[in-house]
């Protein structure tokens, strides 16, 4: 039985506010692009409570509400989104194959990846129960909320290092949990780390629960791995700073990643190593990994993809 096939001119890969801003540009410049949501329509923000620096918002907004606003205005202007998932791709040739939930065949001549990343977690329980509610995976997005207040943050890395000293500038106290007696960071974040007299570093310390009310966060109970020490630190936030995995397996033997799966793209653009695939938002940014960045690469890839087909017709005229 042949697979089912459809050719696009432009196919936006993932939602999200790259994604859907790619989708506005494309759409505006008639492209009529098609854009496949993922397993997780809306990406990341859709599991956020409180937005409150995404400029244009300001009162805040809920992140789920402010993705459904994307989504709208996309196909306001004519994109054409549809639920499902990218099972495979051959980007050996043009136009590009991509198939569709492992039943059909997209041939694309533009291929725009916004797949985003996903943060890792501890994996407890309670650390999702309390997602959105005190548990955080970003202290730059919502360590606003916890101003003032007492709070905690898991990780040995520069990332952890780094949101450790941004909450500092917030709250009053914050506790670092760093699981083995050393950290990960680089020597430079580590001094700034420890100079911070608000941070009080906690070595050799395992978390084993997030403790609350049943609607926030009211503390958590940690365990020392030497002594078998356990105590509950009273904070109201928890922040999971252990890194991101980009999604961008499906990619990969195609596309140029970094050695933990971000994609290359070319300086001062969004280009790939591929022709006529362009990569924005957190798949290819490990750095700001923000709503407002994302959003600004979403119309670099449109745009960049727009000028890519400009020039093939015009060559093709020519």
């Amino acid at each position: 039985m042949s697979q089912e096939l459809e050719h696009v001119k432009c196919l936006i890969i993932g939602s999200g506010p790259a994604g859907y801003t790619a989708a506005i540009y494309a759409a505006r410049a008639d492209l009529k692009p098609v854009l496949y949501t993922g397993m997780l329509a809306g990406g990341q923000l859709t599991q956020t409570t409180d937005v409150d620096n995404f400029p244009g918002y300001p009162k805040g907004i809920m992140g789920p509400e402010m993705m459904e606003d994307f989504r709208i205005q996309a196909e306001r202007f004519g994109t054409d989104i549809r639920f499902g998932y990218i099972s495979s791709v051959d980007f050996s040739s043009l136009p590009h194959k991509v198939v569709v939930d492992e039943e059909k065949t997209i041939l694309a001549d533009t291929v725009i990846i916004s797949t985003g990343a996903s943060a890792k977690w501890l994996g407890l329980e309670s650390e999702q129960k309390y997602n959105g509610f005190g548990v955080s995976a970003c202290a730059v997005c919502d360590g606003f909320f916890f101003r003032g207040q007492d709070v905690a943050i898991v990780g040995a890395g520069d990332t952890a290092a780094e949101e450790a000293t941004y909450l500092a500038k917030l709250c009053r106290k914050v506790y670092m949990l760093v699981r083995r007696d050393e950290f990960r960071a680089s020597k430079a974040m580590v001094h700034r780390t420890l100079h911070t007299p608000n941070i009080e570093i906690i070595y050799n310390t395992e978390t084993t629960e997030i403790v609350g009310d049943g609607q926030n966060v009211t503390g958590v109970r940690v365990l020392n791995n030497k002594t078998k020490e356990e105590r509950i630190l009273d904070v109201t936030g928890f922040f999971v700073a252990i890194g991101h995995k980009p999604n961008t397996d499906i990619f990969k033997g195609w596309i140029h990643m970094d050695e933990t799966g971000y994609i290359i793209t070319h300086p001062d653009s969004t280009r790939t190593n591929v022709e006529g695939v362009f990569a924005c938002g957190d798949a290819q940014d490990h750095i700001y990994r923000q709503a407002v960045t994302a959003a600004g690469t979403g119309c670099m890839a449109a745009l960049e993809a727009e000028r890519y087909l400009a020039g093939k017709e015009h060559m093709i005229i020519v």
